[in-house]
């Protein structure tokens, strides 16, 4: 038995309609991470400076000193590129989903006051812009518990949203056990919410966007004027768009920081971007909340037995009449099965593999062409 955790179908080649509100064709949905006050720094009791997305060419830590230079360029984004962006989309009455880390927020009670005033949702960026690969788990766990409390205590209510940014490979797993989040961002795996399962809690995703997104002004390869960013943004835009007028709607985010697309020289291409969304109807621009209570209601998780979580006796119970022999259900069972093979075709997929790998005399005049034919539609009869 080996079972291979990714999933890799996701929805399969038919998505779901979101059934966007209004009968929208597209969500547009923009994040603001700020996290301002919140990186790598000796006066937060880190061991190094930061060295991650700014305008430093080649930055690198700094182990026990402080960079001013990098710290300069943090400030500038709450200093500067914070307000201008809120001139932005209050203007444009655009609401955002600020992902806020929160000890930045903490440290920018005036920005805080007025995301709130312009009805943001201030979703949970984490305690601190940190790594997270090496943390051990009972250390992250206390992080995400803090980080709920000290954002409680600077916003007033907890956070409904979670993203990470920076994370492990149990970050996904100890947020959903926490157990209060309408939705979690750490993926970037589809163009639309999915739900995900982790022991008894039923975990919405709404995945992020490390591609649409400013943090490539800082990488290589990437933007470097804001034309570039505009350009790439309205391609994928007007891609989505053709596609939901298609009758397959689907959701764009842009992911934004207020030290990057918060310059003068940036910004004028996310402002050019904005303009051609509003040039079109049909655009749902919402915060990532009100997508995710939208598709809690819509489309709402129910579990199903799946293959690839069955033990071996109920999937060779299940499996093995609708087949010319029972080995084959039973052999089946013992290959690399995942979330992909969930599927009538992808079920199908594993029990051919077997027959193929049989001997002439366990075939006998079975043909894998007719045991396609006589097998798929039944295993249509049972698995979407």
């Amino acid at each position: 038995m080996i079972r291979y955790p990714r999933d890799l179908r996701g929805y399969g080649p038919q998505t779901p309609d979101p059934k966007w509100p209004g009968g929208a064709r597209i969500a547009v949905q923009f994040v603001l991470n700020y996290e301002e006050g919140g990186e790598n720094c000796l006066l937060h009791g880190d061991a190094a400076s930061e060295a991650f997305l700014s305008d430093i060419p080649g930055a690198t830590p700094w182990p026990g000193q402080r960079h001013w230079n990098m710290e300069s360029v943090y400030d500038y984004g709450a200093r500067a590129g914070f307000w201008r962006l809120h001139r932005l989309f209050t203007g444009m009455a655009i609401p955002l989903t600020i992902y806020g880390v929160a000890s930045a927020l903490a440290r920018s009670p005036e920005q805080v006051a007025a995301m709130q005033e312009a009805g943001w949702e201030i979703a949970s960026h984490g305690l601190k812009w940190v790594e997270h690969k090496d943390m051990p788990e009972f250390e992250e766990r206390a992080a995400i518990a803090e980080a709920v409390r000290l954002h409680t205590e600077v916003t007033g209510t907890r956070p409904r949203g979670w993203y990470t940014g920076r994370c492990s490979a149990n970050t996904v797993r100890l947020v959903a056990e926490e157990g209060g989040f309408d939705y979690i961002s750490d993926c970037y795996d589809d163009d639309l919410p999915h739900w995900r399962e982790f022991g008894s809690r039923d975990q919405l995703m709404i995945p992020y966007t490390l591609e649409c997104n400013d943090m490539r002004f800082a990488a290589s390869p990437g933007w470097v004027t804001g034309t570039d960013f505009e350009t790439y943004l309205t391609n994928t835009f007007d891609t989505l768009y053709a596609e939901g007028q298609a009758g397959a709607p689907k959701m764009m985010t842009v992911g934004l920081h207020c030290r990057l697309i918060g310059r003068p020289g940036k910004i004028a291409g996310l402002r050019r971007f904005v303009d051609h969304v509003q040039r079109h109807a049909g655009v749902w621009c919402p915060r990532r909340i009100d997508i995710a209570e939208h598709w809690a209601a819509t489309h709402p998780h129910t579990r199903r037995e799946r293959p690839s979580q069955m033990e071996r006796g109920r999937f060779v119970e299940l499996f093995g009449p609708l087949l010319p022999a029972p080995w084959i259900a039973d052999r089946a069972w013992q290959i690399e099965f995942g979330p992909a093979h969930d599927s009538a075709v992808g079920l199908l997929s594993a029990f051919v593999r077997v027959l193929r790998q049989a001997t002439p005399a366990e075939r006998g005049e079975l043909t894998c062409a007719a045991f396609e034919a006589q097998t798929l539609p039944r295993l249509q009869a049972l698995l979407p």
